[in-house]
């Protein structure tokens, strides 16, 4: 690529754009760049550093969760530099080094975190740019492989800059020229995952690999009730467990040995004595005792019109139903793991923790330590997507090591992940809408009864600083719930409402698409039976009320991938035992970004109440697009998971403990169940990149519903659809 560039027009063309390389500060290795390096997030130098060899090192907050988005941020850095992929290191989620671009939620790795790159890089291209034409003696330049040629000469960006600072900032309100969609040759371009590799040869260090030299291993003892206190100890079986060490602050108790099988054997062996404790609601009454729960605040997040005027006029014929979605846990594949370590007044923490700089917050403040002596260290885990329980295994891992005076690793059993983690809030969703005589929604209303998020409450409670009586910040912390509860739809009064709860019976968390999955699939679910109460197609009956051109668009092209027949549900053929049927569902993610639209083909079998869902077509719009087969694999594991999710997952409890501690208890989707996924991708290059962690999750359960009642008849309000709330819905009718 020829580009004509002056020394002014490269200043003129960066906003607020400060260039001055400096010898000051060497970026060489990680101990050597943690004692000078910058964090602020208006630093070039926080995000790039390129050596002597012309190795680009980028540092993200943002982190891998198995998501592909390492090989996206070294698209999107590499595209903007003009430098290879091959060439890019990434660093990610080392609190001394990354900075502190948020938690790696929402969908917004790439939309926020990789744009905060893509303008790093633009200004450091264009500081190069600027010195390459001072030493070339021309404004004719092209860059190709970190190289920089104009005049007949060229010069490398290892010579320009290699093992100096940038000493370049960055101002939000006047951004970095970037590089045009049209010439690029990366971004937009399927590129292989860079850590599928070492992950399917096993070279992959996943956080359970990882190790510390001279590290002891610690198993914490659980409480048998959530609540219960510690009475006594009784650690005269130790004895036949060589150096063992029981340690006990309040109603922590744990062990720390020399090899994970004794810590194992020595959790086994104490004897504890525990008060009882009966904290939870009864399961078989939980969604009374979410109705009668006190409502600490109402969110008003739609209001258009009158409803209630709508609604009492004559004639108007009102629906209404009701949907609750249980209480899930994140089900990591592998149980968490982390590894601590004091030393000279630093503590280091290794984890898979997905918000590494709030980790070291809660850290702080357990040990009443400056943010600055902890340090966070992400490894990848086996499985996140939402707060599980990485960063309570790193504070168990922290009280330990701190006891012992040596670095202990704690890894987690399969009962502690399922027991002990927290867990993906009950909510519970009352729908009216009111129809006239030919079929027009006059009104819509929506009630959603979720947890409360407590000022300031991004920091879900860590299990080892409450019960060691440490110090800790008790919030309830459910994330932003009450997104996607207002509507898409443009009807002519609305009105929608959340009853933010003041407790819950678990400490909420996030899970994958968290608030956003439970009320699209309320509102989804009902503009379907609104639909069919109109004798409109499904997918006709939305375009009605949309005013949204790419929301439009999306639907044409999801009916088109589909083969959709246009008709109402459900069908009126079906015969035998097994029947099959199609449901739409479609969303505008937080009414804001990511348009996903969906159909679903099931199958339900009428005698046992078993259903199948063998194949999901998705058509997604997420503006530009980076890797396109990094984006296809999100949204096969959106809906892989979610399928597993509404079919099968959920929490069961007695009034003191989950009591679904392993798979047979917490069953999820195996192989041979799950769907084949078909994928329409609508790239738009010149727009920016929304998110795709989340969105496509969010309108599984209500597709899947919408297809059973296309098959059957029968609605399906209750997440998990059970064969044995199947066959209950069926015989209803």
């Amino acid at each position: 690529m020829n580009i004509q560039i002056s020394r002014r027009q490269a200043l003129l063309g960066s906003g607020a754009l400060v260039v001055s390389f400096s010898l000051v500060r060497p970026l060489g290795d990680a101990l050597a760049q943690s004692q000078a390096k910058p964090l602020a997030l208006t630093e070039v130098d926080s995000f790039l550093a390129i050596d002597k060899a012309g190795k680009v090192t980028v540092y993200s907050g943002k982190v891998d969760l198995g998501t592909g988005v390492t090989t996206a941020l070294r698209q999107i850095v590499a595209e903007e530099l003009d430098v290879p992929m091959a060439r890019i290191e990434l660093i990610q989620g080392d609190t001394l080094l990354t900075p502190d671009q948020g938690n790696t939620w929402g969908s917004l790795t790439i939309q926020l975190g990789g744009m905060q790159l893509r303008q790093a890089s633009a200004a450091a291209r264009q500081a190069l740019l600027a010195e390459a034409a001072k030493k070339l003696g021309t404004d004719q330049l092209t860059v190709a492989d970190g190289v920089i040629s104009g005049g007949g000469k060229k010069v490398s960006y290892a010579e320009l800059i290699g093992g100096k600072s940038f000493s370049i900032k960055l101002d939000p309100k006047q951004p970095v020229k970037e590089k045009a969609p049209k010439d690029y040759k990366i971004v937009g371009k399927s590129q292989p995952r860079v850590d599928i590799p070492g992950k399917v040869t096993g070279s992959f260090v996943y956080m359970q690999d990882f190790k510390v030299p001279g590290m002891l291993h610690g198993r914490v003892v659980r409480p048998p009730a959530i609540g219960a206190k510690l009475e006594s100890v009784d650690d005269a079986a130790l004895k036949k467990i060589p150096g063992v060490k029981v340690v006990r602050e309040g109603n922590f108790l744990a062990v720390v040995a020399s090899s994970e099988w004794d810590a194992i054997r020595g959790a086994n062996a104490l004897k504890a004595t525990w008060s009882k404790s009966e904290t939870l609601p009864d399961q078989a009454k939980l969604w009374e005792h979410v109705r009668a729960t006190k409502v600490a605040k109402e969110d008003v997040t739609g209001n258009t019109g009158n409803t209630a005027e709508a609604m009492a006029k004559d004639g108007a014929k009102t629906i209404k139903a009701t949907y609750d979605f249980a209480i899930h846990m994140h089900g990591s594949i592998g149980p968490s793991c982390a590894i601590a370590e004091f030393k000279d007044g630093m503590l280091t923490s290794w984890s898979a923790s997905q918000a590494t700089h709030n980790l070291r917050k809660q850290l702080a403040q357990m040990f009443s330590l400056p943010p600055e002596k902890v340090r966070c260290i992400y490894f990848e885990g086996a499985g996140c997507y939402g707060r599980n329980g990485h960063e309570d295994a790193a504070a168990d891992a922290a009280l330990l090591a701190k006891a012992v005076g040596k670095p202990v690793r704690v890894q987690w059993s399969r009962a502690d992940e399922h027991g002990w983690e927290p867990k993906g809030p009950p909510t519970l969703m009352d729908m009216r809408a009111s129809m006239d005589a030919q079929g027009n929604v006059t009104a819509w209303e929506g009630d959603f009864f979720m947890p409360q998020q407590t000022p300031a409450g991004f920091l879900v409670p860590l299990v080892a600083a409450s019960l060691a009586g440490m110090p800790y910040a008790d919030h309830i912390a459910p994330g932003n719930v009450f997104q996607n509860s207002a509507i898409q739809y443009k009807f002519p009064n609305i009105k929608t409402v959340c009853k933010r709860l003041e407790t819950t019976p678990f400490r909420p968390s996030w899970i994958r698409t968290p608030g956003r999955m439970q009320n699209t699939y309320a509102n989804e679910c009902f503009v379907d039976e609104l639909a069919a109460a109109a004798n409109m197609d499904p997918i006709e009956f939305r375009r009605k009320y949309l005013d949204d051109k790419r929301g439009l668009e999306l639907l044409d092209r999801l009916a088109a991938l589909a083969k959709w027949e246009k008709r109402p549900s459900p069908q009126k053929a079906a015969s035998g035992n097994v029947v099959k049927g199609r449901g739409v569902s479609y969303v505008k993610y937080e009414l804001v970004r990511t348009y996903v639209g969906v159909v679903a083909e099931v199958e339900v079998d009428r005698t046992t109440g078993v259903i199948l869902v063998p194949k999901f077509y998705v058509a997604h719009d997420c503006g530009q697009i980076v890797n396109p087969d990094g984006l296809k694999n999100q949204i096969d594991g959106n809906v892989i998971q979610t399928v597993s999710r509404t079919l099968y997952e959920e929490v069961k409890f007695d009034r003191s403990r989950v009591t679904s501690l392993d798979w047979e208890g917490y069953p999820i989707l195996k192989f041979p169940q799950a769907p084949d996924v078909v994928i329409d991708l609508i790239d738009r290059p010149n727009e920016k990149p929304w998110g795709a962690g989340e969105p496509a999750a969010a309108v599984i359960p209500s597709a899947i519903s919408n297809a059973v009642f296309d098959a059957t008849g029968v609605r399906l309000r209750s997440v998990p659809y059970t064969p044995a709330k199947v066959k209950a819905a069926m015989q209803s009718t």
